[in-house]
Formats: C-alpha cells, sequence, structure tokens
C-alpha cells in the first residue's frame, strides 16, 4: 500500500505495520493543527483495522522525531489576539490520550530532539524506543510556558525528585536520561532503527524488541540523584533554589539555570507537578490545558518566543523579573476554572467507561 500524503505528515501500511512519518524536516518535524488532525483520523481507524497489528511512529530526516508544537504559529496567534493555539492544544491533548489507550502495540522512534509535544506523541506510547542521538526533555520553562501534553504527569511519577529537576531546568536528556526518568523503555542504536522498522512489518513489536534492544549507556541523571533528590523536595521554588546553591557544584549551576527561567513559569510547573500527583492522564492533560489558557493571556509566554525563536537575542524581559516577586496568588490564578472553555477530557473518560 503506497504512502498517504497530508501534507506534513504521511502514513503507510507495510505488512501489518501502519507508519506515521512526520514530514516536516525542516521544522524538526514541528506539530501543526493539520499534522494532529490528521493523526488522530488515522489512529482511530487503524484502530479498528485489523490489518493493522502494530503502529510505529517516527520523523523525517535526521535531526529529530519531533521538536514540539509550532510555536512561532502559537506566537503569531497571540500577536493577533486569536483562538487556534487553543484549539491546536485541545486536539493535540486528544491525541496524546489516545495514544496512551491506543489498543495495539504504539511504537516510537525517539531518535533524535524529542521535546516538548514531541514526547506528547511518543512517552505515552506502549514500545518507547531512544538512541545514542536521542535529546529529550520538555524546555518550556525557557519559552515563558509550562510542560504540558501530559508531560506534568510524566515527570511527576520519575525517580525522586529527578522529573521537578527535568521540568524546571528544561535541560535536555539523553537516551539513557530518558530511560532513568520513565519516558521510554528500550535502548536501540539509531543504526538499527531501519531494521527494526523492517521487522516490525512481519513480527510483533515484543519480538523487535528482544532482536534489537540493547543495554543503555548510564545516566548522567541518574548519577546526580543524590543532590536533586535533597534540593528539589522543597515545596517552594525560591527554597530549591537556595538548597542548589548551598550544594555547590552541578546543584549551584542548576540553580543558575533555574533562575534564568521565566520565574512565573518556574513556580507554575513546580506547583503544577506537585497537584498532579495521584491524577489519570486525562485530569492532567485537563489541568495543563487550564494553565496554557492562562500563559496565553499573560505576558511571558509571547515574550519567551520572540527572545529564544523570533528575535533571537537570548535576553528575555520576565515579568515580573524574580521568583521572590511572584505572589502565590498568581501562581493560584494558572489554576482558575476555565467555565465552558474547560478542556473536559476527564469528564469524557468517565462517561465512556
Amino acid at each position: 500500500m503506497g504512502a498517504l500524503e497530508t501534507e506534513d505528515v504521511l502514513f503507510e501500511r507495510r505488512g501489518h505495520l501502519g507508519i506515521v512519518t512526520l514530514n516536516r524536516p525542516k521544522a524538526v518535524n514541528a506539530l501543526n493543527d493539520g499534522m494532529v488532525k490528521a493523526m488522530l483520523r488515522q489512529l482511530a481507524e487503524w484502530a479498528d483495522d485489523d490489518a493493522v497489528a502494530t503502529v510505529l511512529v517516527r520523523g523525517a530526516g535526521d535531526r529529530g522525531l519531533c521538536a514540539g508544537g509550532d510555536i512561532v504559529a502559537i506566537y503569531k496567534d497571540m500577536l493577533h489576539g486569536g483562538t487556534a493555539t487553543a484549539g491546536f492544544w485541545a486536539e493535540e491533548y486528544r491525541l496524546n490520550a489516545l495514544i496512551s489507550h491506543y489498543p495495539k502495540p504504539y511504537v516510537a522512534f525517539m531518535d533524535g530532539l524529542v521535546l516538548g509535544g514531541g514526547v506528547g506523541i511518543s512517552a505515552h506510547g506502549s514500545v518507547r524506543v531512544v538512541t545514542e542521538r536521542t535529546r529529550t526533555g520538555m524546555p518550556e520553562t525557557t519559552i515563558g510556558f509550562v510542560p504540558d501534553v501530559g508531560g506534568t504527569l510524566l515527570l511527576s511519577r520519575s525517580p525522586g525528585e529527578a522529573g521537578t529537576h527535568a521540568a524546571l531546568t528544561g535541560a535536555h536528556l539523553s537516551g539513557a536520561d530518558a530511560l532513568f526518568l520513565g519516558l521510554a523503555d528500550h535502548f536501540v542504536p539509531s543504526s538499527e532503527l531501519p531494521a527494526m522498522a523492517e521487522a516490525l512489518e512481519s513480527s510483533t513489536a515484543e519480538a523487535a524488541v528482544e532482536r534489537f534492544a540493547q543495554a543503555a549507556p548510564e545516566s548522567a541523571l541518574a548519577a546526580q540523584r543524590e543532590w536533586i533528590d535533597a534540593a528539589y523536595v522543597h515545596e517552594d521554588a525560591e527554597e530549591i533554589v537556595r538548597s542548589l546553591r548551598a550544594l555547590g557544584g552541578e546543584a549551584a549551576a542548576a540553580a543558575d539555570t533555574i533562575e534564568a527561567k521565566s520565574p512565573t513559569s518556574v513556580k507554575v510547573a513546580l506547583e503544577s507537578l506537585r497537584r498532579v500527583r495521584g491524577l489519570s492522564l486525562e485530569e492532567a492533560l485537563d489541568q495543563e490545558y487550564r494553565v496554557g489558557l492562562h500563559c496565553l493571556a499573560g505576558p511571558d509566554f509571547r515574550e519567551g518566543i520572540r527572545a529564544q525563536v523570533v528575535d533571537k537575542d537570548r535576553n528575555p524581559q520576565w515579568k515580573p523579573p524574580t521568583l521572590a516577586e511572584v505572589r502565590e496568588s498568581d501562581v493560584e490564578g494558572y489554576f482558575a476554572p476555565l467555565g465552558e472553555r474547560e478542556l473536559g477530557l476527564s469528564a469524557s473518560a468517565v462517561q465512556s467507561n
């Protein structure tokens, strides 16, 4: 069966394998609204197709699976006071939820860059494969935003406080780190991915993993666990930074990193991670949608994208500029109910059960 093209994403079936190829290599396959809607349609169709036993998602080009959502499109939407971003997130989060409950093996090749929204279309899958080229993470605090696509829930489940460290610093993580954090399951050398994809056409996902998976390198993040757990256990971001500084060395460097991020985003991200513990993915996505829409209305998200991606001066002017100036009531406001604009994924999940 030949490829079915929907502009920026390709679908094809080879043997009993359904293949999703994100096809925006120049943009490191950043997700847009059309891609998300097409994936929702195709995955729903394949879920009911007996000829498809396994689904594989991969990225075109050699730079990575997916660098996240198209933040330039989000920036333009914010400048013009549009509602396209809210609609995009609603569809994207529905896709994340669908992937998490997919009735067939969902194999994600998390090779190269896998950031933000790229984590959402991979780390909720059932067979998550990283390589020596993997650079993953949730870098949202760098652009005045907060981890989403279910990332707060994933990181809240990581060992100790490692997920808190990853969320607040926005660090790029190796494949070994992703395995440690619980964002991935298997390590396969990137040179073996084409052969593994071919094997998936006729064998089970389990058999393909058994054939190609290898022992992963050591995780640098796991080696830092002692000071990470000691510093990030606090409920207050300022206290976390003080603890990191007191520990010195790598911990002090992490404090510098956090203090360069949006102070509001750091505090809201920390609160998001604490609130999401024990929630379902649908409940977590509802909370992230709530926080995201409040971020759209605030100054830092727009300013962060401008500084990092549009003007590229890397000199964002955060408002307020320090952690100490972000009040508890400011943070609370990001979790305020949206009324009729609520995403409502958790309510839908309850009704479908």
